[in-house]
């Protein structure tokens, strides 16, 4: 009797036909799939439904197959999708998890062709174009495939293989409603038994850190006054602007270029910057009395975010305290106290609440060796790299005890920008990298 074909050539290659007609289920979709809550509430639900859909032929439910598929819901009409290929070996386990089904908006008259729908270039059949090819439903259906393949050819494997498909990744605005409590309910618990590949970066390379984002508000209160008489005036624009400057220089003074970061290879260190700036408005001959500058922290994973919200309020209330001192002023009537009226310029810093913290990948880990071997055999190259860009939720999952390590096979550079699109030859070989992934584990038992 011959013995059955190796499983990386039985499984195959990744289908070009099925995978681009789910792809183009999944992106028909897209119009109601957009988060920007309360204007724009993701329904997930529709995207799940068609996942199941492939799946149910060759699962449990049908009869059709071993797939174990399972929808969890935690608001209506937005669900969460399991799927398990079950394994011969008890405690072993490998998943791919965070192909989440939610897109960011897109406008289509800034668009040079439909977003909500997918479409090929004429010029070149390797491009998908459509809002979420590359972020995250070209994910969600590569994974849906290379589940659907197991369910078909059924290799006889030790691990169990377990696939996750999320709601809610690109709004913080909700929670309870994704990964955070399929995780808080126990439902992932199993995928502690081996690695947990999130697959939802970019460039078909291990990234292996992320930074932390705090998001902060530095609302500066002087004294409005008429221009002509700016010796009677607490300029609140030039107040918060030296008082920015000033708290930027505390903040890369106490959380400088960590030593890590190079064997990380971050792009950047930890960075605050202001991004924003509002006022209540006024004439042009008006000193404001208020304003607002807003901004951001990126924090490389090597700094606790807790520390640095801590580190903000002591700036703010060093500079309220000295501000005679502690700031410049700007011209020979600029001031920020007015001695003769009692009236000193202040500062009051808020910080919200949506604090997210960054990730370093366990570089020590068999799911990274995997991961890194199974790239360079594929894609010809291996280059981890980081970046202060944010994924949510997988620094809860690591503290959680979970092996992290992420990749991707969208493009960075379409990542969120209009005219999206992948291309289908990523994505094919991020079907072998799974492959091979799967093929190196079983080999370890």
């Amino acid at each position: 009797m011959a013995s059955p074909p190796p499983f990386r050539d039985a499984v195959g290659g990744l289908d070009r036909d099925p995978f681009v007609a789910l792809l183009s289920k999944l992106i028909g979709e897209t119009r109601r799939l957009q988060n920007d809550p309360p204007a724009l509430v993701p329904q997930e639900d529709l995207v799940a439904q068609h996942v199941v859909d492939a799946l149910l032929p060759v699962s449990t439910e049908t009869g059709g197959g071993p797939l174990v598929v399972r929808k969890v819901s935690y608001a209506e009409g937005r669900s969460n999708v399991i799927v398990e290929y079950p394994g011969t070996v008890p405690g072993r386990a490998v998943s791919f998890v965070g192909m989440h089904m939610d897109v960011v908006p897109a406008n289509p008259d800034e668009w040079d062709f439909d977003p909500f729908s997918l479409t090929f270039d004429n010029e070149d059949k390797d491009k998908l174009r459509g809002r979420g090819t590359t972020d995250c439903l070209g994910h969600v259906a590569l994974v849906a495939q290379l589940m659907r393949r197991l369910g078909e050819v059924k290799p006889v494997l030790k691990h169990s293989v377990i696939a996750v498909f999320i709601a809610n990744e690109e709004n913080s605005l909700i929670t309870g409603i994704g990964v955070d409590s399929l995780v808080k309910d126990g439902l992932l618990d199993n995928l502690k038994n081996g690695p947990l590949f999130w697959i939802d970066t970019a460039d078909k390379q291990p990234c292996i850190g992320t930074g932390g984002v705090i998001t902060w508000h530095l609302k500066a209160i002087g004294k409005l006054f008429h221009s002509g008489l700016a010796h009677k005036a607490i300029n609140s624009m030039e107040l918060n602007m030296e008082a920015v400057k000033e708290m930027q220089t505390m903040f890369y003074n106490d959380f400088p270029p960590h030593e890590k970061e190079k064997l990380y290879k971050f792009a950047t260190p930890s960075t605050i910057k202001p991004t924003k700036w509002s006022y209540p408005g006024g004439g042009l001959n008006q000193i404001p009395g208020e304003c607002t500058i807003s901004g951001d922290i990126r924090l490389t994973p090597f700094y606790s975010t807790a520390s640095v919200v801590k580190k903000l309020k002591e700036y703010v209330d060093d500079i309220n305290e000295k501000l005679e001192t502690k700031l410049q002023t700007r011209g020979p009537v600029s001031k920020y106290v007015l001695p003769d009226e009692n009236l000193r310029g202040r500062l009051e810093i808020t910080i919200d609440e949506d604090i997210m913290n960054g990730v370093a990948c366990n570089l020590e880990s068999r799911g990274f060796q995997a991961l890194c071997k199974a790239t360079e055999e594929i894609v010809g190259h291996v280059e981890p790299y980081s970046i202060t860009g944010s994924l949510p939720l997988i620094r809860e999952l690591q503290d959680e005890g979970f092996d992290v390590q992420t990749a991707g096979y969208g493009l960075l550079k379409t990542y969120h920008a209009k005219n999206e699109y992948c291309l289908f030859s990523d994505m094919a070989q991020g079907f072998q990298v799974f492959l091979s992934i799967i093929s190196q584990l079983e080999a370890d038992v």
